[in-house]
């Protein structure tokens, strides 16, 4: 980053990983915007340091909040330079059970919202020729749970965007990082997850046991969220940050598991999957 005191911007600041950020930041002197549905909820975040602070109300699903929020920003700072996507929730069901009013809000929140805050925020960081975008994603985005096909879908595409944003944007100067947390201690389980309760017995075993186990494990998870806030930002001081930064010891292993067995198979199926070109004259 290029500024002395960087200006952040971070939704979903009500609770977890949003509160803790937002309060490391502020703890560092540093200029924060910090939003939520409903920004009386971070009186208490502003209130030490109303200088450096700016809350607002923010749904991510409203376009014009998205407008006025990211204008007042600007207007108070002068500058973006970090946004931070972490708004969003989790939703479980079994695939086959899943409810499609369901699954299209996660969708707008998740996935929407994201991209078009980070297209509001775009021209800000174009035109100062820096910037990090550090979109909160989850192990999820890595690969698949039974019971969250739905959550995990969403989570591949903030992916999948995020890679090709990456490689749009970093000739300008500007950094793209997914941050993907195993289990934190963030009440997600409880707070911020909605579920569809899975009756069907042939998922008994799977997408049922894996959705009781959320809810049972919540509030006991290894991975530490104010440990998690002083790496995100750790990492917008490096001088090369990563595309990709996995957190919680659980998370990483799992992480390394996955793509070793991902590596492993697109090899043994290499050849074949070779011989679908046009062969060669």
């Amino acid at each position: 980053m290029t500024s002395s005191t960087p200006v952040w911007f971070i939704t979903g600041c009500s609770t977890g990983f949003g509160r803790d950020l937002a309060a490391h930041v502020r703890d560092k002197g540093w200029r924060a915007v910090i939003t939520a549905r409903d920004k009386s909820r971070l009186t208490d975040l502003t209130r030490e340091a109303p200088d450096i602070t700016l809350a607002l109300d923010l749904n991510v699903n409203d376009p014009d909040q998205i407008t006025s929020a990211v204008a007042a920003a600007h207007k108070r700072f002068g500058r973006i330079d970090v946004l931070v996507n972490n708004a969003g929730y989790g939703y479980q069901s079994s695939a086959e059970e899943g409810e499609e009013r369901e699954i299209r809000a996660q969708f707008h929140t998740n996935v929407f919202g994201l991209f078009a805050l980070t297209r509001a925020v775009l021209p800000i960081m174009r035109a100062q020729h820096s910037g990090h975008i550090i979109n909160i994603t989850s192990v999820a985005g890595l690969m698949g749970f039974p019971g969250s096909a739905y959550y995990a879908a969403s989570k591949h595409a903030v992916e999948g965007f995020s890679d090709a944003l990456a490689k749009e944007v970093e000739p300008l100067g500007l950094r793209v990082t997914c941050v993907e947390p195993g289990p934190f201690r963030t009440d997600w389980g409880g707070r911020s997850l909605k579920q569809t309760a899975s009756t069907i017995a042939d998922y008994a075993k799977t997408a049922a046991t894996s959705m009781q186990n959320i809810r049972m494990q919540s509030g006991s998870q290894a991975g530490d969220p104010a440990r998690a806030a002083d790496a995100m930002i750790a990492i917008t001081e490096a001088p090369n940050p990563p595309h990709h930064f996995v957190l919680g010891a659980w998370g990483v292993d799992a992480a390394i598991a996955k793509l070793k067995a991902t590596l492993a198979e697109v090899e043994q199926w290499a050849e074949p999957g070779r011989d679908t070109d046009f062969p060669k004259q």
